[in-house]
């Protein structure tokens, strides 16, 4: 099975290019999904959380507030790292046992949106990586059109490795800031290569 990573800055189309994958028939997996899952109720990484910055960091439901959160560790890189440190075990564990679910049910291509890959130094589990990219002007607009503040936008951007670092490293380059065609006329290309190749980088 080819694996490929579906990587790229805040605001810069992930979302919107897994989607494309996945509606073309494509498994596909969202890293952010599984640190949703990872601080739900209940699980160790909550336990950890609650742990290292106080138990006024949960919900009521019992789940890690993440709008209490981001505030603490946009702020502070060293809040971000302790996070990090808690969470990425985990969703790197649940990302292998899904991996593993789509080779078992004979899929020859998945996609795995994972923002932080090359952050995280991630990027040798996959054959292939696939950056998306827009200039940062459009992420910083992007971000403040989600409702942040343009202050908690440069943060977040500042918390990742830019952009053009991104697509240095990777495959592929799917540019995200023409029209929504023009993004699917890239995915579908970038598709078909990857259907035609196959074998893993060298």
């Amino acid at each position: 099975m080819l694996k490929v990573a579906l990587t790229g800055g805040i605001a810069t189309g992930k979302s919107y290019v897994l989607d494309r994958f996945r509606k073309r028939g494509v498994p596909c997996l969202d890293a952010d999904d599984l640190a949703h899952v990872a601080m739900s109720a209940g699980t160790g990484a909550t336990a950890a959380i609650a742990a290292h910055f106080g138990a006024g960091i949960l919900a009521p439901d019992g789940s890690v507030d993440r709008a209490k959160l981001g505030p603490i560790v946009f702020g502070d890189p060293a809040a971000r790292r302790a996070l990090e440190a808690i969470v990425h075990p985990a969703v790197y564990r649940s990302l292998s046992a899904a991996v593993r679910a789509f080779e078992l049910s004979g899929d020859s291509l998945m996609v795995a949106d994972i923002p932080l890959l090359f952050e995280t130094g991630a990027e040798p589990q996959f054959d292939r990586v696939i950056a998306t990219a827009c200039p940062p002007p459009l992420q910083l607009a992007r971000l403040v059109e989600r409702g942040l503040s343009e202050t908690a936008a440069r943060q977040r951007l500042a918390a990742q490795w830019p952009t053009d670092e991104k697509v240095s490293r990777a495959d592929f380059v799917i540019r995200t800031d023409g029209t929504f065609e023009e993004t699917d006329r890239q995915v579908d290309e970038i598709l078909k290569l990857l259907k035609s190749s196959g074998f893993p980088r060298a």
